[in-house]
């Protein structure tokens, strides 16, 4: 029985993920923001196991509060071997270019949040010489667009830091997995136009902890991503400011 913890539980994808690692008998600890959505995700993990599952409720962007939370789920669990570190917000572009209170927000939430989060969990499994790390990032951190060029800068910033914290915990054989995914159908992105490259929660959920289990250094997910982004990357910015489909809001 692995030990597992997820941050942002409440989230469509995370809920699937807990879901998936309850019925292979892992004993889960769930961590979100609001009460009654939590409940809800706790309840139906209950449901189709028997697998133990806790819970702890916070406010992920009160960043001097974040290693202590990570001490008491540990504690809760008994242990630590998987981290998966799932929440994340897309935030106002339009507003974050007007405020930098917007803007700030989006990247405490996007970056500085999970780095907080990150610090602890990874000292902890080095410590132990195991464990897994999962961290869910964004196809939008692969290069800044102008419809979410902030969110995407947070995105960016995370997917660095853990290629650094990659190689820092090699040697004491913990795996941490960056998750870039692309655009998937949850109440996140509901006023978001939907087209034939968006997931759907479970299947990307599935794709996840599959990753996350194998200790692949980086997955994109749904993996088709992996053949698109390169030429979103790589198209000289001349051309790429005169292609609306990848340069428009």
């Amino acid at each position: 029985m692995a030990r597992v913890l997820i941050f942002g539980a409440t989230s469509a994808i995370a809920a699937e993920a807990a879901l998936l690692y309850v019925r292979r008998g892992d004993r889960v600890h769930l961590v979100g923001r609001t009460t009654t959505k939590l409940d809800a995700v706790v309840a139906q993990c209950r449901e189709v196991a028997s697998a133990p599952v806790s819970f702890d409720v916070a406010d992920f962007t009160e960043l001097s509060t974040l290693e202590a939370l990570v001490a008491q789920c540990i504690d809760t669990l008994g242990g630590l071997d998987v981290a998966l570190v799932a929440h994340g917000d897309l935030g106002d572009q339009l507003a974050s270019e007007r405020s930098f209170a917007a803007a700030e927000h989006t990247l405490r939430v996007n970056f500085l949040s999970p780095v907080a989060l990150l610090i602890p969990i990874a000292n902890h499994l080095e410590a132990q010489k195991s464990g897994r790390i999962g961290v869910i990032t964004s196809v939008a951190g692969d290069r800044g667009r102008p419809r979410n060029y902030t969110y995407g800068s947070a995105k960016g910033a995370l997917s660095t830091y853990l290629q650094g914290l990659r190689t820092r915990l090699y040697a004491s054989g913990v795996t941490v997995t960056t998750l870039k995914l692309g655009p998937v159908d949850t109440p996140m992105t509901v006023r978001h136009p939907k087209h034939a490259l968006f997931g759907k929660p479970a299947p990307v959920a599935a794709s996840i902890v599959e990753a996350v289990d194998r200790g692949v250094a980086e997955a994109y997910v749904p993996g088709f991503w992996a053949a698109i982004m390169p030429v979103v990357k790589n198209t000289p910015e001349a051309i790429f400011q005169k292609l609306p489909f990848l340069s428009g809001r």
